[in-house]
């Protein structure tokens, strides 16, 4: 059975994938003085900071110019690691997530190793509702790369699956260690309020849409839960 997203994913999405360094005047100006050109990563990057900023327009000729160097690179037989991972994460900005997994399979067969397509698949696994592979893509990606720079995504990821599976003690564990590793992101205290409430842990969700709304005073939805749960008490759940 498929289930649903709740609202405010898609949020979420937006914020945490795009990455939080707005470094793209910096690249295009190195490539400006320096007459060099700007690589398929070089180019993802730019289009993600500029979706960061509200310019998709932009961001997509910058996400299209990455696909077209990698399928270049990858016609001439001079595909490397980053090609492989360049096409993946454009192509997730565009929410080709078919295509996302198409094209990490064949990076994967060639650089088995590369977590950094592993956990982009599972990200396209889970848009896709493919809950089991997304799962298994994600804890792939932690136990090898435990410090990895996507490594909190990927806790958030599998604490998703476990909140729409209903297995609500295992995504409580799954969110809170996200947020051990990132703790400024509203959205992600906000769904670990909303498992713990789920357990009838009342004031640990509390504590959480607390901490949301001190991240982001304007999340109605925050601010809903905290009145829903007000003066409730903790009925003894395991």
């Amino acid at each position: 059975m498929k289930h649903p997203v709740l609202r405010g994913f898609a949020f979420f999405t937006a914020f945490i994938l795009l990455g939080f360094d707005l470094d793209f005047r910096g690249t295009l100006l190195f490539a400006q003085t320096s007459g060099e050109s700007l690589t398929a990563v070089q180019n993802y990057r730019i289009g993600r900071d500029l979706e960061a900023n509200g310019r998709m327009g932009e961001a997509n000729r910058y996400y299209d110019e990455a696909v077209r160097q990698c399928l270049d690179l990858v016609s001439r037989n001079a595909a490397d690691r980053d090609t492989y991972a360049a096409i993946t994460w454009a192509l997730l900005r565009q929410t080709k997530y078919a295509e996302v997994v198409s094209w990490a399979e064949q990076g994967l067969n060639l650089f088995t190793d590369d977590y950094r397509i592993v956990e982009t698949m599972g990200e396209a696994y889970f848009h896709l509702n493919d809950y089991d592979r997304s799962l298994g893509c994600m804890q792939r990606y932690v136990n090898a790369v435990p410090q990895g720079e996507r490594t909190s995504v990927a806790y958030f990821y599998i604490a998703e699956v476990f909140r729409l599976r209903r297995q609500y003690r295992r995504a409580d564990i799954a969110y809170t260690t996200a947020l051990r590793l990132s703790p400024g992101l509203f959205l992600w205290w906000y769904r670990l309020g909303l498992v713990r409430e789920a357990l009838e842990e009342y004031p640990g969700a509390g504590e959480a849409y607390g901490q949301a709304l001190q991240l982001n005073p304007n999340h109605g939805e925050s601010e809903a839960a905290l009145a829903r749960i007000r003066g409730r008490t903790l009925p003894g759940a395991d």
